[in-house]
C-alpha cells in the first residue's frame, strides 16, 4: 500500500511539473515573440519616417546590423532593395503572408520557423504612402530552440523538485499509515494507538473482525475438546463391555445385558455424530437452504407422531394445538427445529408429565411454542442452555441418550431464519420455548 501511494504521488507530481514547465515555456515564448514583433514595428516606424523625409539612401547605406534585415518592395511585389541579398536575384514576394497583409491592411506580420537550426525569422511589413512596402525581418530563438537550450536546466530543476517531493510524500505516507501499522501490532489493545477520525470506522471494523476471529478460534478449540470428550465416553463403554464378552468374563445373561449397553452407546454415538455433522453444515458461510412454503402445523403433527413411542416410554403425554400456519422456510430445518424442541421436552420431563405443542399465526408472524412440565432450568443455566454440549442435568442426559447439541441446533436454525427465540423456565415447574417466524422470509 505504501509503495502504491508513493508511486501515485510521484506520478502526480511529475505530471504537474511537466505541465508547469510546458505552460511556462509557452508563456515565455509568447512574451518573447510579442517583444520581437514590437521591436520590429518600432524600427519600421522610424524607417518609414526617414523615408518620407528623403533620407532613405543614407540610412540604408549605414545599416550594418546583420540581425536586422531590411527589404523594400514595389507594389507589384518585386524587391527594390535588400541589405542582405542581391535585390535583382530575389524572387517576387507578393505572395508572402506579411506582404499580402500589408497591401490589404497597411501592415502585417509573420513568423517562419526553422526546425533545423532551432531559430525562427520574424517578419513585419508596412505599406508606405507611395505604395511601396517596407519589410523588416529578424532571426531569434524558436520555441524548440528555447527548449533545446533549457533542457539541462529543466531536467536539473525537475530532478531537484522530484527529490524534494519524494521526501515530503514519503514522510506524509508514513504518517498516514502509522495508525494502521500500529493497529496491526496492537489488535488486542488499541487504547494507545493514535488515529484519525476518518479511520475510526475502518479501525472499529478491523477490531470487531479480530475479536470475532478470536472468539471463533476459541469456540473451535472448545468444540473440538467437547467433541473428543463426548465421543470418548460411549466408545469407552463399548470397548469395555466388548472386552468383557471377548475374554469370557461375562455369563450368558450378563453378555446379553452388555450387548444391550453396547447397542445403546452405539446409538448415542451415531446421534452425536449426526448432530455434529449437522452443526458443521450450519456453520458453513453459505448453508444449503431451500426456501419453500412450509405448514408448521403439519410438521408439528408429524413430529409428535414420530415421538409417540419415546413419550410412552417416559410416561409423558403429548398434546397438540395447531392451526394452519404457513411460512417461507427450509422444510428440513423446520422439521429438525420442532423435533429437537419436542425431543428435549420429553427427555427432561418427569414420569406422568406432559408436553404441549402450540402452532398459531400471530398477525404477520407464526409462533411455535413447546411447553413441558419437566424438571425446569435454573436462572444460571438458562444463560448457557443453547451452548453446544451444555447439559442442565448431565447424569439424566446420559441416561436418556441426549447429545447436548439439540438446543444448539435449534438456535442455529432460528438464527438462519431471522426468528425470535424465547426461553421461559422454572425449576420443578417446567420449561417453555417459543420461536417466532416471519411468514415471508427475510432477504
Amino acid at each position: 500500500m505504501k509503495k502504491k501511494i508513493l508511486q501515485y504521488f510521484i506520478c502526480v507530481v511529475a505530471a504537474a511539473l511537466t505541465a508547469a514547465v510546458v505552460l511556462l515555456s509557452g508563456l515565455m515564448y509568447g512574451l518573447f515573440k510579442n517583444r520581437v514583433m514590437e521591436d520590429l514595428q518600432t524600427y519600421a516606424d522610424i524607417f518609414e519616417a526617414v523615408l518620407e523625409a528623403g533620407g532613405g539612401e543614407k540610412i540604408f547605406a549605414d545599416m550594418t546590423d546583420d540581425e536586422l534585415r531590411i527589404t523594400l518592395l514595389r507594389a507589384d511585389g518585386y524587391v527594390l532593395y535588400d541589405n542582405v541579398a542581391d535585390a535583382e536575384q530575389m524572387e517576387n514576394h507578393a505572395e508572402r503572408p506579411e506582404i499580402v497583409s500589408a497591401f490589404e491592411c497597411g501592415k502585417g506580420g509573420d513568423v517562419r520557423n526553422s526546425h533545423t537550426i532551432g531559430r525562427s525569422t520574424y517578419y513585419y511589413a508596412v505599406r508606405l504612402k507611395d505604395g511601396h512596402v517596407l519589410r523588416l525581418a529578424k532571426r531569434a530563438s524558436s520555441l524548440s530552440g528555447l527548449f533545446a537550450r533549457t533542457i539541462p536546466l529543466i531536467v536539473l530543476l525537475m530532478g531537484l523538485m522530484m527529490g524534494i517531493c519524494f521526501v515530503v510524500v514519503k514522510g506524509l505516507t508514513d504518517r498516514l499509515l502509522k495508525p494502521i501499522r500500529q493497529l496491526t501490532e496492537h489488535l488486542d489493545d488499541m487504547s494507545g494507538v493514535k488515529h484519525y477520525p476518518e479511520l475510526e470506522p475502518f479501525m472499529d471494523m478491523i477490531q470487531e473482525q479480530h475479536e470475532e476471529i478470536l472468539q471463533s478460534a476459541n469456540m473451535r478449540v472448545e468444540f473440538t475438546a467437547n467433541v473428543s470428550h463426548e465421543l470418548k465416553t460411549p466408545l469407552t463403554s463399548i470397548s469395555g463391555y466388548a472386552e468383557l464378552i471377548e475374554n469370557g468374563m461375562a455369563t450368558q445373561e450378563q453378555a446379553k445385558k452388555f450387548a444391550g449397553e453396547i447397542h445403546k452407546s452405539a446409538n448415542r454415538l451415531l446421534r452425536l455424530i449426526d448432530d455434529i455433522i449437522r452443526l458443521s453444515q450450519m456453520d458453513a458461510p453459505m448453508p444449503d437452504m431451500v426456501l419453500e412454503s412450509v405448514d408448521l402445523a403439519k410438521v408439528a403433527a408429524n413430529t409428535l407422531e414420530q415421538l409417540q413411542m419415546s413419550a410412552h416410554k417416559m410416561g409423558v403425554t403429548l398434546q397438540l394445538d395447531a392451526h394452519d400456519a404457513v411460512v417461507d422456510a427450509d422444510r428440513r430445518m423446520m422439521e429438525e427445529l420442532i423435533y429437537n424442541l419436542c425431543d428435549n421436552a420429553i427427555r427432561y420431563n418427569v414420569h406422568g408429565g406432559s408436553v404441549r405443542v402450540e402452532v398459531r399465526p400471530v398477525r404477520d408472524k407464526v409462533m411455535v411454542c413447546v411447553q413441558d412440565t419437566g424438571i425446569g432450568i435454573s436462572a444460571e443455566d438458562q444463560k448457557h442452555v443453547f451452548e453446544r454440549f451444555y447439559r442442565v442435568d448431565k447424569s439424566r442426559s446420559k441416561e436418556t441418550g441426549g447429545t447436548g447439541l439439540g438446543l444448539a441446533i435449534v438456535k442455529h436454525i432460528a438464527f438462519k431464519h431471522h426468528a425470535a427465540l424465547v426461553l421461559e423456565s422454572r425449576l420443578g415447574v417446567g420449561t417453555t420455548i417459543s420461536v417466532t417466524f416471519d411468514k415471508t422470509a427475510k432477504s
